[in-house]
């Protein structure tokens, strides 16, 4: 059975985006792994400090 290009082209597209899912990419910001571990602490500990304060404040 033969397929129509439109079909062939969104199956091709369809595993692409599958893939990519699968290995877990992320958006290409030019961070080296280093630099994405540090960045990710800081804004991990914002959000601490955050829901630290939250939980703290009187009602």
């Amino acid at each position: 059975m033969t397929r129509s290009n439109q079909c062939e082209l969104a199956r091709q597209k369809n595993m692409r985006k599958q893939s990519d899912l699968v290995q877990g990419k992320r958006r290409d910001d030019g961070l080296s792994a280093a630099a994405r571990k540090q960045w990710d602490s800081e804004i991990m500990q914002q959000k601490q400090k955050k829901a630290n304060e939250k939980k703290e404040e009187p009602r």
